[in-house]
């Protein structure tokens, strides 16, 4: 259907572990509404949004889907969001796509730390929220404790709407029992089939039922209701249900519904759910809008008569496709062939450039998987891939060309494991540049980094599984064949004492002479201090306009270094005499004699290495606080701090060399099962321990 009012749309992303059952999920509701004739397993790769050749080779999500689908009058976005913590990026852009989101939980395991980190992300910005138990039907699942496990691990608002109903073995799950519709929803011959509760299931839904509607009606806050509860009249049930969406939109009351995927038992009271519980585009948070340049722009309604506003969410491009753009429209409505004014602007330290261009849309469609179907306009509250937007990155804002606007952007996780790239052959080094700007334009949680005092490539990825996508993206769909080298970590190199240098370059025979004598003196300096230069020549001994010419000898000595090739740093170099010839001293033979004088003083005094320091936050649960602090002092890490961060998890701070660091994002996930993260900012240098650097030092020499 093509919806003509934002409030006939339902956007909805779902969140979960890898392996809960998502995309499971999101196949059972496309088969239940029509929208696809048979369901998709992962494991054969043929689900409708694991289309990605890189997802069906690993088996699991790593991008963000929509897969569009109508019900009860409505058009339902679902979004499927990875599963694993690699693919934040693409979860959180979901999260900013959809007006509500559906938590996917197994009821055989143990709320996982992701899980909880995600739902406060959700609390934090007012996300409504439901939870989708699966897995009911494994030997250790308990739907009791289950539930009483997720009430105490993300609040008392969670509830159940429906009970399982059992077979005679008390293990298997044949249907729902409906607490506020006091129905069974009997699936044992395949498909729904309704009935009133006998008077056992009445019996066993009165208490569950109360504490339900009470919630509801609280959390509501209709204080009609809320009056007709306390005096114990009967409540109509679809009088409930409307202040049930009240109740989801104010996000303090999160509707819980037992499932099973694989045989299709509550797929259709999930899309009920979705239909009469979750709120319309109207009712979604307000995005933070200003103009380009940062001035304040009043909050837009979602009007589809509106201006327009509208948010690329995700980016894919095919070598002979093109770049597709999937854009939420927050106002107005996008049409083929328009003008648009795309605004990208990045938080402080991202290493996207900031640009303003003005382009023209192409072809919309609503894109189910492969398959991609035209349309002929997206409004307001709706999603839709717009076709041809070759500047557009994920994050963009798209708006009027007479009326630019910005919306800010998700938080892009911080990308912490760092690996050196080199094109295997001069045909792939011709077209990894190309590539690695379409990766980066899909993905801003991929930074690449060129390291000049280095001569590598490195790409920050969040982790392993991503830089296998990356990798793999690379090879089978742009034809590029990179290889991993070791990482070189950025050193320095200072004076560790006083010295004095002598440079002479004297050359008289033959041809142009050239003549250039320089006396310096070099004193270290306070780490951080960078370098400074002093002329304390007296009578002439350097002609004043060769004074220059020596202060750049010098700093083109200290970038090539001195002892292992890394730059010189926090040294004061002061001239204090030299000679000169009227007819052979020149620029260049001072600018010789500069650098000669610094390799010639840092044979007088030892020269130090010094490495990179990083200062990080790990934030873990309680239980494994001891553990990273042991591993930090391993890593010759500084402790400089411990604090609670809230919900039985802390935070410690420390100084750490860089080095150090390298693989810390993988070995901080195994030391802490999954459950810890850390941030991390560059301060300074400070000394490489002696034996390390003499390594370092006599392989660079030979």
């Amino acid at each position: 259907m093509q919806p003509t009012a934002p409030d006939q749309i339902r956007n909805v992303v779902l969140v979960g572990d890898a392996g809960v059952g998502k995309t499971t999920l999101l196949e059972a509701a496309l088969l239940a509404t029509g929208a696809i004739s048979r369901a998709g397993k992962v494991e054969d790769g043929s689900t409708v949004s694991d289309y990605d050749p890189a997802e069906q080779r690993q088996q699991r999500s790593i991008n963000l889907a929509l897969a569009p689908t109508e019900f009860d009058g409505l058009k339902i976005n679902l979004l499927d969001a990875p599963g694993y913590a690699d693919f934040l990026g693409d979860l959180r852009a979901g999260l900013r796509a959809a007006d509500a989101a559906l938590f996917v939980i197994s009821a055989a395991e143990d709320l996982s730390a992701g899980t909880r980190m995600v739902w406060h992300e959700c609390a934090e910005v007012g996300t409504p929220r439901a939870v989708i138990l699966t897995k009911l039907d494994h030997q250790r699942a308990s739907f009791e404790n289950a539930v009483q496990q997720l009430r105490d691990s993300l609040g008392e608002g969670v509830l159940p709407l429906y009970l399982p109903a059992y077979d005679s073995d008390g293990h298997t799950i044949t249907g729902l029992l409906g607490l506020l519709s006091q129905e069974v929803a009997d699936y044992t011959t395949g498909s729904r089939q309704k009935r009133p509760a006998d008077a056992a299931e009445l019996a066993a839904l009165q208490e569950p039922r109360s504490q339900l509607i009470e919630a509801i009606v609280t959390e509501s806050e209709d204080e009609a209701l809320l009056e007709a509860w306390v005096g114990g009249e009967n409540l109509g049930i679809d009088t409930v249900i409307a202040d049930m969406e009240k109740a989801v939109v104010r996000g303090e009351f999160y509707p819980l519904l037992p499932i099973n995927p694989m045989s299709g038992l509550g797929i259709l009271e999930v899309l009920e759910l979705i239909a009469k519980g979750f709120p319309s585009p109207v009712e979604h948070a307000k995005v933070s809008v200003t103009r380009p340049d940062g001035t304040p722009r009043a909050d837009l309604p979602c009007d589809p008569n509106g201006p327009l506003l509208a948010e690329v969410i995700k980016t894919t491009s095919e070598p002979y496709v093109g770049k597709l753009s999937l854009v939420r429209v927050f106002s107005g409505t996008v049409r083929p062939e328009t003008p648009v004014h795309v605004s990208g602007h990045f938080a402080a330290g991202s290493t996207h450039t900031d640009h303003d261009v003005d382009e023209r849309i192409g072809n919309l469609s609503s894109p189910l998987g492969k398959t991609q179907r035209q349309v002929p306009a997206g409004i307001a509250g709706d999603i839709v891939a717009v076709a041809k937007l070759s500047r557009a990155e994920t994050g963009d804002t798209l708006s009027e060309v007479s009326d630019p606007l910005l919306l800010q952007p998700w938080q892009v996780p911080q990308p912490l494991l760092p690996t050196a790239i080199v094109a295997r052959t001069k045909s792939d080094e011709d077209k990894l540049a190309k590539s690695l700007s379409r990766l980066l334009a899909e993905d801003p949680s991929l930074v690449l980094e060129s390291k000049e005092d280095t001569g590598q490539q490195v790409l920050w990825c969040l982790g392993e599984a991503h830089l296998d996508v990356v990798l793999d993206r690379l090879s089978n769909t742009y034809g590029v064949d990179v290889d991993t080298e070791p990482l070189k970590v950025s050193l320095r190199e200072t004076f560790s004492g006083p010295a004095e240098g002598r440079g002479r370059n004297v050359k008289q025979s033959g041809g142009h002479g050239q003549f250039g004598v320089c006396e310096i003196e070099i004193e270290p300096l306070p780490q951080g201090t960078g370098f400074e230069f002093v002329d304390k020549v007296v009578g002439g001994a350097v002609p004043r306009q060769y004074i220059p010419s020596v202060e750049k000898g010098v700093r083109a000595q200290m970038d090539r270094g001195i002892a292992a090739g890394y730059p010189v740093t926090d040294i004061r170099v002061t001239l204090v005499g030299g000679k000169a010839h009227s007819v052979d001293s020149s620029d260049m033979a001072f600018q010789t004699a500069g650098s000669l004088a610094l390799k010639d003083a840092a044979t007088k005094t030892p020269v130090s290495l010094l490495e990179p320091v990083a200062e990080i936050a790990v934030v873990v649960p309680d239980d494994y606080v001891g553990a990273v602090m042991t591993d930090l002092s391993i890593r010759r890490g500084r402790l400089t701090g411990t604090d609670s961060a809230g919900g039985g998890f802390a935070k410690v701070t420390a100084e750490v060399p860089e080095i150090e660091l390298t693989r810390y994002v993988v070995d901080l996930r195994s030391m802490s099962h999954g459950t810890g993260h850390f941030t991390r900012r560059h301060i300074g240098y400070q000394p490489m321990p002696t034996a390390q650097a003499e390594k370092i030092k006599a392989a660079a020499q030979g």
